[in-house]
């Protein structure tokens, strides 16, 4: 609970968590004698299934505990670790974030750190709604005590109600390392060990990737545990660095055996320990457990949410935040020169132009439906025109996409540090009224695919395909060779290569790429994801991330081209349902020239197509050490490009 004065006046904020399993709830206000029930606000907000899991660790006994999400709980203390305070509006669920400052003893034992909250990552199983990049992007550690050998603690100490449990939550991500499995440091709860010779690198999969672990501190513990404390300290053993690090700290009051977070007395009467009071009890629970006194926030279980809700909480309620410093993504700050900018995108070189909403609203005629020109897990793309005739496509996110979202955000990531003739550029953004609009050129004659098949569009020559082909290989050498650790796009295919009015081709769409490898690794260990079809099989057994993914794509892509079909085509006999299979069977009978694009026929010389076949063979090697680099490919199809001149038939 937060109390604050304010001349004669005293508010109150209580936050719970309730799992709620009906369509009713019920908020009631009994006073006690000689007394008065009141509230200035309640405010129920949906808490998504993932804040809330059903396993932590118990510190005494040793040991797993089960059903945490059957519980309910009182929000205690939320710090923020070497960092100012993180207010509702730049948190992802509203929540307020305290600094630790006060709360560390000695403080002369502790310092700061701090990265950009855009560097920080969130691994399988993590997700920003747990808790904001801004927190982990900020950290206490253990200060330079100019000693020969450091070896002590930093402790946080804070008062508690010893007569309940509590589920106290740490967060950590490896913002003070230079490399990986460097540093090792321990955990403690009360004096009692949580985590031994934690290694941040290892668990969260790598640095600055966000972390966090929960521990049952039970009455066993809690006795006479006043305050409480948590304190994190290095290794004895001479393993790396000796330093020890905490970015977030929550901990969070458990109801007891009779449903009550506010004393020892159920709605029923009952107490803990089984003995009766009385109707006085009725006060407590049902009173305190439905309402935040003051200004105040309810999370609930999550429910689909409905229509309205929807409508009348903002986009920026769910971002996904890309913030730096301790300024909302969404902010409404003005800087000097009056004009609206968004801490993200500021401290982000390379997006270019700011957009007030009503522009975009005017250039795409209210967000008419009929210029809606793309459609992905983001939201719509609209064609609109600004500056007096300048056509861009304009790409508005969509805040019941939490997918979507995350995509949005890579997005922006990426083309915040690309930029090539053959990647979409960037022109502008908006983030104005919980929006969230990036603006980019407009490809005027759209994805390549169409040009190809399935749409009634005049057929491209095989001299436009090669230099097509060329173009987009050139966009994805860049991506791998032009960052320190390079780029892997992870979704290569042809409706992500887009043509502009000269029919040159740029890559999009970069909401699955990720950061290659670095120099002490062969590749990127993720989850796969991808499209059907142009999926690398050595990426699908392995989960084991690289370039060479990319080049399979690729592969896919070259056969698509001449082919004119879709990777994948369920409704053909089996045998040909996988492209890459099928034209690798007609390939190897060397009859390829059977099942080409019928347009293509007669206008490409034999020898000219043999060899972009087998450059198309060696992208499609199973095992990517055995598949050519794209500058490799971009060599291979320029030499088939200068072919091509001499070997097409005349008829092209």
């Amino acid at each position: 609970m937060n109390m604050t004065n304010t001349g004669n006046t005293t508010w109150s904020l209580r936050e719970y968590l309730v799992n709620v399993t009906t369509e009713r709830y019920s908020v009631i206000f009994q006073p006690s004698t000689d007394s008065v029930a009141y509230v200035n606000g309640i405010e129920f907000v949906s808490a998504p299934d993932v804040l809330i899991g059903d396993v932590g660790s118990q510190l005494f006994p040793k040991g797993e505990y089960h059903g945490l999400g059957h519980n309910a709980y009182q929000t205690v203390y939320r710090l923020n670790m070497g960092g100012n305070a993180v207010t509702p509006q730049n948190d992802t669920l509203g929540r307020t974030w305290e600094p630790d400052h006060s709360y560390i003893d000695p403080s002369v034992t502790a310092s700061n750190a701090s990265v950009s909250p855009n560097i920080i990552t969130y691994p399988d199983g993590e997700s920003p709604l747990i808790a904001p990049p801004v927190v982990y992007a900020t950290a206490t550690q253990m200060a330079d005590a100019s000693v020969q050998v450091p070896n002590f603690n930093v402790s946080w100490r804070m008062n508690i109600d010893s007569s309940f449990t509590y589920l106290v939550r740490l967060h950590f991500a490896d913002i003070v390392s230079k490399s990986v499995n460097d540093l090792y440091f321990n955990v403690y709860i009360n004096g009692k060990p949580a985590i031994t010779g934690l290694d941040l690198t290892t668990v969260a999969g790598g640095l600055t990737a966000a972390y966090y672990a929960d521990f049952v501190m039970n009455s066993s513990m809690v006795d006479n545990a006043n305050p409480m404390t948590v304190q994190i300290g290095p290794m004895n053993e001479n393993t790396g660095t000796r330093n020890a690090l905490l970015n977030g700290l929550e901990v969070f009051r458990m109801n007891n055996s009779v449903g009550s977070l506010d004393g020892e007395y159920g709605v029923d009467g009952k107490s803990a320990d089984g003995a009766g009071r009385g109707t006085v009890a009725a006060v407590g629970f049902a009173m305190m457990f439905g309402a935040f006194v003051g200004l105040g926030a309810m999370a609930v279980k999550w429910q689909k949410r409905p229509e309205d809700w929807q409508k009348s909480h903002s986009f920026s309620s769910w971002l996904l935040p890309l913030h730096a410093g301790d300024t909302s993504f969404m902010s409404n700050s003005k800087n000097s020169l009056g004009s609206r900018k968004s801490q993200f995108f500021s401290s982000t070189t390379g997006l270019g132009r700011y957009f007030y909403l009503a522009e975009l609203q005017e250039a795409t005629k209210n967000w008419d439906p009929s210029a809606i020109i793309g459609v992905g897990g983001f939201g719509n793309v609209y064609l609109g025109e600004i500056d007096d005739g300048m056509k861009v496509a304009v790409k508005r996110g969509n805040p019941q996409s939490e997918q979507g979202i995350n995509e949005f955000q890579t997005e922006i990531q990426m083309l915040s540090k690309l930029r090539h003739r053959h990647l979409v550029s960037l022109i502008g953004y908006c983030d104005e009224n919980s929006e969230m609009i990036l603006v980019y050129e407009f490809m005027a004659n759209g994805p390549f695919r169409d040009h190809i098949y399935g749409k009634d569009l005049p057929p491209l020559s095989w001299k436009q395909r090669l230099e097509i082909c060329i173009g987009s290989a050139r966009g994805l050498h860049y991506l791998h060779t032009g960052t320190a650790q390079g780029i892997i796009h992870r979704d290569v295919k042809t409706t992500n290569i887009l043509l502009d009015v000269d029919f040159t081709a740029k890559m999009a769409d970069f909401g699955l790429s990720k950061d290659g490898a670095n120099a002490e690794q062969t590749h990127v260990s993720t989850a796969v994801k991808g499209s059907f079809g142009y999926l690398d099989p050595e990426y699908f057994r392995k989960q084991q991330l690289t370039e060479k993914s990319d080049v399979y794509s690729f592969g896919v892509v070259l056969f698509e081209v001449l082919c004119a079909r879709p990777a994948i085509n369920p409704a053909l006999p089996r045998e040909q349902v996988n492209l890459a299979e099928w034209a690798m069977q007609w390939k190897r009978k060397g009859l390829l020239d059977k099942i080409i694009d019928p347009t293509l026929v007669g206008h490409i010389n034999p020898e000219s197509m043999k060899k972009y076949a087998e450059a198309a063979e060696k992208c499609l090697a199973e095992y990517g050490v055995d598949r050519p680099s794209m500058g490799d490919v971009v060599v291979e199809l320029g030499v088939r490009f200068a072919a091509s001149r001499s070997l097409v038939s005349r008829k092209d």
